[in-house]
């Protein structure tokens, strides 16, 4: 239905909030649907995912976060699109797998077997089906367990990889961690517990032991998969472009028109040309009553959103939402780093330095009083974290040029401001 309805930035701004949870009144406590709302959370810094869910809690509490995860285990971890680690509910994971995971599997093994018969190994494909099967077996025997733990019990799965040799930056990796990862795309094992929420170092088990019926589903094509996870990421971010579907997916853009039809989408046109809805959803409906439309004004709001958060990370195409002055919040690949939001727009950027301080940057000028309810922020953030010191693995450009004192430098401000964006600490 080609330019059957518009929808203009403004609009889509308004969505944005009330879909994504982003107003005070629409926080909840309930983590599954704080992760469904999003389809999916950024696994692939571990710190996103639980400051992603707690700025969106009405009761924010990272215990809440790990039971569901952990003792629940009501999300899973699992790479999928882009070839990135998300955490999501056990059929968004399904979904996933079969609509982006599956096909990471061929490449990743025949990398690894080049790597493994440059590395000295005389039958690759032989000796890596048999680690895969030991380390199955270990997991099986001992349960959940990092990757140093498995290469400390099977020692045969230690073959060491050398890897870039005459650069610069050659390594030697253990093979293991490979197969590990091998072993991951194909969903037979898992994440599971952490050494701590801010690390990245998991402990493994085997899938079916962690969650039942693992995550392979052989009746699930992935042209079923693929339309039923366009469908979800059309009602949670919808309008969005056929770049922003394709970006955010990873698929080709063949797979990518065929899940737009069979998830029956509608064009619409958006202010920098056509873009696509979810069927039935030219009105905005209120997330807490789908029988209500929703407020159309856009309600004050702001918020400090951590690194490669799914709203951050959630469309290709950016414009309506990252002002030029902002696009320093991402590095070169366009991974978002934390981010201060006002009124569904990216005004500035923070970091949280080694002392627990948490320094602000302005790239515009935002009034003084919508700058108090960023202070706001700041400091339900400290409560939430308390004396928990991190680092964001994957930082805008911006941060690189942030001191420990929160001072910018290396940069001149446009002349066009009155005065220089602020820069300081918070709190």
């Amino acid at each position: 239905m080609k330019g059957g309805t518009a929808i203009d930035d403004r609009q889509r701004r308004v969505r944005l909030a009330q879909r994504h949870r982003l107003l005070a009144r629409l926080r909840t406590d309930d983590v599954v649907r704080i992760a469904d709302d999003l389809v999916a959370l950024h696994s692939t810094d571990p710190v996103s995912v639980v400051l992603s869910v707690l700025v969106r809690m009405e009761h924010p509490s990272i215990e809440a976060v790990e039971d569901v995860v952990y003792e629940r285990r009501a999300l899973i971890r699992h790479h999928a699109m882009r070839r990135t680690l998300w955490l999501a509910s056990p059929d968004t994971v399904r979904r996933m797998h079969a609509a982006a995971t599956r096909k990471l599997v061929g490449p990743e093994r025949r990398r690894t077997i080049k790597m493994l018969a440059a590395s000295g190994v005389l039958e690759p494909e032989s000796w890596l089906d048999s680690a895969r099967e030991q380390i199955l077996a270990d997991l099986h025997a001992h349960g959940p367990s990092t990757a140093r733990e498995i290469g400390q019990r099977v020692e045969a799965v230690r073959q060491p990889l050398r890897l870039a040799e005459g650069k610069s930056y050659a390594t030697i990796q253990g093979a293991h961690s490979r197969v590990i990862t091998q072993l991951g795309f194909e969903g037979r094992i898992l994440r599971a517990r952490p050494t701590s929420w801010i690390t990245g170092a998991y402990r493994y088990t085997v899938a079916e032991d962690w969650l039942p019926g693992g995550v392979e589903d052989a009746e699930l094509d992935e042209a079923v998969a693929a339309a039923a996870l366009a469908g979800s990421y059309l009602r949670r971010f919808g309008p969005v472009t056929t770049t922003d579907l394709q970006w955010w997916t990873g698929w080709t853009l063949g797979l990518t028109r065929r899940a737009l039809l069979d998830c029956g989408a509608v064009e619409i046109e958006l202010a920098d040309g056509p873009g696509w809805l979810a069927p039935g959803d030219e009105s905005l409906h209120d997330p807490e009553d789908p029988s209500r439309e929703a407020v159309l004004d856009l309600e004050p709001w702001v918020a400090l959103l951590p690194g490669l958060d799914p709203t951050t990370m959630g469309w290709k195409q950016r414009g309506w939402y990252l002002p030029d002055a902002a696009a320093e919040a991402f590095d070169s690949v366009g991974n978002g780093g934390p981010t201060i939001w006002v009124d569904g727009r990216i005004v500035g950027a923070w970091a949280q330095d080694r002392a627990g301080e948490v320094h602000l940057h302005y790239f515009e000028t935002v009034p003084a009083k919508r700058r108090r309810e960023v202070d706001d922020r700041v400091a339900e953030l400290k409560a939430m974290i308390g004396d928990t010191r991190f680092s964001v693995r994957f930082p805008g450009n911006i941060h690189a040029e942030l001191d420990p004192t929160g001072r910018r430098v290396r940069r001149q401000w446009s002349s066009a401001l009155k005065e220089p964006p602020g820069v300081g600490a918070a709190g």
